[in-house]
């Protein structure tokens, strides 16, 4: 069994896609991000950088010790390696879908997340931050659009990639992207959408989140999402 130490946000969605469509069985533990359990001791113990998600798998490959590990990209890595899925074995496909994920990682992920902050969240709305940024994620659509010319999937067969990537195209309407001038990410974004166990995945947890989020974070989330709570 593996504890998915959760709270439904793109980077949460990445591991609970993940683990539906490898079929693993897994429990969520819920991390309220809006009311600071991210700073708990207990969950620092396994994430130290207080971001979920996270896991613990209690039955590792090998044996031994339950197994923590924190950071979206390693997640997703170590669930297509245990699960022997969506990860290519060969080195070259291998290969392809590791620079993807890490693309994500250090690119899509960030400056949609900083162009969502200081478009939505900032409580000054600092025009040079929201171009700066735009500009940014327009460049990063433009990078996946092109990737995905010819391609249905972003590495030749669904991977990995492809399931890091995808949860955070899933905020476009509320960044004001146009969707529709990136046609092969649309076509890319319509087709995945339909996949079962994505869907799953994607559901986990929207009920939790709406009750604490329902209309925009509150005075309390926005202090342990933007403010103090931040340099613990």
């Amino acid at each position: 069994m593996i504890d998915l130490h959760y709270w439904p946000t793109p980077n949460g969605w990445k591991a609970s896609i993940a683990l539906e469509e490898m079929e693993l069985p897994y429990r969520v533990v819920p991390v309220n991000i809006g009311r600071g359990e991210q700073f708990a001791p207990e969950f620092l113990a396994i994430s130290p950088n207080n971001r979920m998600p996270a896991i613990v798998d209690h039955d590792p490959p090998g044996g031994g010790p339950p197994l923590a590990v924190f950071e979206s990209g390693a997640i997703l890595v170590y669930l297509a390696e245990k699960s022997g899925r969506f990860l290519p074995a060969d080195p070259r496909g291998r290969s392809e879908v590791l620079q993807w994920v890490m693309w994500q990682v250090g690119g899509l992920g960030p400056m949609l997340g900083q162009h969502g902050h200081f478009k939505l969240y900032a409580p000054e709305k600092i025009p040079y931050a929201i171009e700066r940024y735009r500009t940014e994620a327009d460049r990063l659509y433009g990078v996946l659009d092109r990737r995905l010319e010819g391609r249905e999937h972003l590495c030749g067969e669904y991977s990995i990639a492809d399931m890091m990537c995808w949860p955070w195209v899933i905020t476009y309407k509320s960044q004001g992207i146009d969707l529709d001038a990136f046609a092969n990410v649309r076509r890319w974004y319509d087709a995945l959408k339909e996949r079962p166990a994505l869907r799953r995945g994607y559901d986990v947890g929207r009920e939790v989140k709406k009750a604490t989020f329902d209309g925009g974070p509150d005075a309390e989330s926005r202090e342990h999402l933007f403010g103090g709570g931040q340099k613990r």
